[in-house]
């Protein structure tokens, strides 16, 4: 069944668009739960900390001890040519799954994510990371006091020309050597998007949002965008929400397709709309009605 399933994603040279890209986005979930419902090996971590598996390794990655919310980070790095997937992954692919059950002295954990890339090709438009990735993770303790330690079971998927689940079983105490605080700090900084209210000015910013024809299930995103570079506009919407975006014209304008949405009665929606651009990125929050418009 996965080869079959795989020819049918892979073997099409069109760039999918309309029902086209619903069928294919369908087709690869299939294909990937399989793959996810495929039997598994936990990978442990070695001496230095790393969990090594096919094509990939990954690992937990401390700050310092500052007695209040903690810092840590999962890292993720990959081989040449592979791939691994943002909190949306697109058109086709699995996002990270986390499971903390295990850690103790932690009430909260918060994943912040570096900006995704943009990559098209015969399975539709996926966002990914390529070659290594950093997440930072805010760890909240239950108690300040006392020493937190971080159990994290994950599932993420590796890609190159077929997807490959991966799960790594990690731990860490927070606080202890080696500290990576430096190098946490300078993601949240540099890589994670800025809030940035639409509207607000700025050299990267979502100018303005046009909800277009009535009949449209669509808007466009009016953007400015640092001289010299080429604006991509990333959606994260709630279970059962699918939008696409096109390439931004010469004007910097983007066009939002809603494509599907839950059945039953029409409720609105609020996105998250990430703005890329060079080494800068942004994110703003926007509601829209039931029918992608914005409200």
């Amino acid at each position: 069944m996965a080869l079959a399933v795989l020819n049918l994603v892979w073997g099409s040279s069109q760039t999918p668009t309309g029902s086209m890209v619903n069928r294919i986005a369908f087709i690869s979930t299939l294909f990937c739960i399989g793959l996810g419902l495929m039997p598994g090996i936990a990978l442990g971590q070695d001496s230095s900390g790393w969990a090594q598996g096919l094509h990939s390794r990954a690992r937990l990655v401390s700050g310092d001890n500052t007695g209040g919310q903690r810092l840590a980070g999962l890292e993720i790095a990959l081989d040449s040519g592979f791939k691994t997937y943002w909190r949306n992954p697109g058109e086709s692919g699995l996002p990270p799954r986390f499971d903390w059950s295990g850690s103790r002295n932690v009430k909260a954990v918060d994943v912040r994510w570096p900006a995704p890339s943009r990559l098209e090709d015969a399975a539709g438009v996926s966002y990914v990371y390529l070659g290594a990735v950093l997440l930072p993770l805010l760890v909240e303790p239950e108690d300040p006091t006392k020493p937190v330690h971080i159990a994290l079971s994950v599932e993420y998927g590796i890609c190159k020309d077929i997807c490959i689940p991966a799960r790594a079983e990690l731990t860490r105490d927070l606080g202890t050597p080696p500290s990576s605080q430096a190098e946490i700090e300078t993601v949240l900084r540099t890589k994670v998007p800025r809030k940035h209210d639409v509207g607000a000015a700025g050299e990267l910013a979502i100018r303005a949002l046009e909800a277009g024809s009535p009949d449209a299930k669509s808007f466009t995103a009016l953007v400015t965008a640092p001289a010299g570079t080429s604006p991509q506009l990333f959606i994260d919407a709630p279970d059962g929400w699918y939008f696409s975006t096109s390439a931004p014209d010469a004007g910097n304008r983007v066009a939002v397709t809603l494509d599907e949405k839950p059945a039953g009665p029409d409720v609105p929606v609020t996105i998250t709309l990430t703005l890329v651009a060079g080494e800068k990125s942004i994110e703003s929050t926007v509601g829209l009605d039931a029918n992608g418009k914005p409200r």
